[in-house]
């Protein structure tokens, strides 16, 4: 009679070394991969620090900004209408009767972008479009910190103005504490 209960035991224990083996195969063909996977990654990373700096990088910590223009020499390049080739005369607009007459900024975005409105004054006989414009963020001691350019796709009657109200222009730097926007470009609508 014990015999028969010993029996009935062990077909159990059989079963349950056959189940744990084939688990400890499974986790055995999975570690592989897992392994492979790591040493995939690892080539990666290598393959990409081989890889040669794009511009956005700096390797000597230099500002990604220095390459850009001030907002005075953004301002000062863009050409009158008398300067461009005849293709672009028709659609460029004058400068001189266009205005930013008011502006503020705030944070939004979590602290990191820089929501810009303003109000355009366009004092020509035709509308604009296409502004251009570019905004430059600085810390309370009035050092530069980051400049961002926007060209809004809106059209701004003659003789009118137009409020642009908490426009994204970008992010910003954390210590950015004051903004100062003016015009680029504009073109007839």
């Amino acid at each position: 009679m014990n015999a028969g209960v010993d029996r009935i035991g062990w077909e159990r224990f059989a079963g349950i070394g056959e189940r744990l083996t084939r688990a400890m195969i499974a986790s055995v063909s999975s570690g592989r991969s897992l392994l492979w996977l790591l040493a995939a990654f690892i080539v990666g990373c290598g393959v990409w620090m081989l890889l040669p700096l794009s511009k956005g990088n700096s390797a000597r910590g230099e500002p990604i900004y220095a390459e850009l223009p001030s907002v005075e020499e953004a301002a000062a390049s863009a050409k009158p209408a008398a300067e461009l080739p005849p293709s672009t005369t028709q659609a460029a607009a004058e400068l001189d009767r266009l205005r930013i007459s008011s502006q503020t900024w705030r944070r939004g975005g979590l602290g990191s972008k820089a929501l810009v409105t303003f109000t355009l004054r366009n004092d020509n006989d035709y509308a604009i479009r296409d502004v251009e414009i570019v905004c430059a963020f600085t810390r309370r001691d009035g050092s530069r910190l980051t400049e961002r350019t926007r060209v809004l796709a809106d059209i701004v009657s003659m003789k009118s103005r137009k409020t642009f109200a908490h426009v994204p222009v970008g992010f910003v730097n954390v210590n950015a504490d004051q903004a100062k926007c003016s015009l680029v470009t504009a073109r007839r609508a």
